[in-house]
């Protein structure tokens, strides 16, 4: 791969997969405005693996005292708000698992057109703006509870289709739950990591089969960048996003959406 290729989209990978953008809307759509070669498979399982260790990193104590405590609950100590959690984001999965092998092969036939991932940048950028403007954001991460898993986690499926972005539906359906904007992002990086593994290992079934020659520089840079950049990426979003609020991704994705649409319809 060209060099600039793999900064530009590694660092694109970093960045979007946190940020409430979509990050599969922008790698598949990079190459075909750009008229570049597809980066192929191997490089998309790089990129997944450097944003995991990017969010594994960062919340690596809250990580660790969730581990704890879940191990605790298993042998009898008792469902502690750090075991909960953990339990949370095991339940929020299941949804986006379950459609996603089911409606797989469906998806990456017919929804990876710019023209939906337009669409779906578009819609679902108005309905975080509207979300994140009439909700009454009061409640905080110690209020997490089973209601709030099983909805945030069936929303979490609706990220399968592209340009809905999973950061972003996750936190949509938070903030609509009641949850303040550092505490629905928390919880939504949280739950990516059983999803970036899933898909991580889906991926790499594929590279294994594929018999296309592996750039093995490449992938070691676009893994540093991918980790590097989401890393801060998510101190950043974290830091100022009471503050700052949704409304730049919305704009962001609403601009997005309206170009895709322009250029390809």
């Amino acid at each position: 791969m060209d060099l600039l290729h793999v900064i530009w989209l590694a660092l694109l990978q970093g960045l979007t997969e946190f940020l409430p953008i979509s990050s599969s809307a922008h790698l598949i759509l990079t190459p075909a405005l750009l008229g570049w070669e597809d980066q192929g498979i191997a490089f998309d399982v790089a990129v997944h693996l450097g944003t995991l260790i990017a969010v594994v990193a960062y919340f690596r104590h809250h990580i660790a005292a969730m581990f704890v405590a879940w191990v605790r609950s298993l042998t009898g100590g008792g469902i502690t708000q750090p075991a909960l959690i953990a339990w949370g984001i095991i339940v929020a999965t299941i949804p986006a698992a379950m459609f996603g092998l089911l409606f797989k092969g469906f998806i990456e036939t017919n929804l990876r057109s710019p023209v939906v991932i337009g669409i779906a940048s578009i819609v679902f950028g108005l309905l975080l703006l509207w979300v994140d403007k009439t909700a009454p954001q009061v409640r905080g991460d110690k209020d997490l509870g089973w209601r709030d898993f099983i909805l945030i986690g069936l929303a979490q499926a609706l990220a399968l289709i592209p340009g809905t972005s999973r950061s972003g539906i996750t936190m949509t359906a938070g903030l609509m739950l009641g949850l303040k904007r550092d505490a629905t992002a928390r919880f939504s990086f949280l739950m990516s990591i059983p999803i970036i593994v899933a898909s991580g290992l889906g991926v790499t079934k594929d590279m294994l089969e594929s018999t296309v020659p592996v750039d093995v520089t490449a992938l070691l840079l676009g893994t540093v960048i991918a980790a590097v950049s989401a890393f801060i990426c998510i101190h950043f979003f974290l830091r100022y996003i009471e503050r700052m609020g949704m409304l730049p991704f919305v704009i962001y994705r609403v601009l997005l959406g309206i170009l895709l649409l322009v250029v390809f319809l």
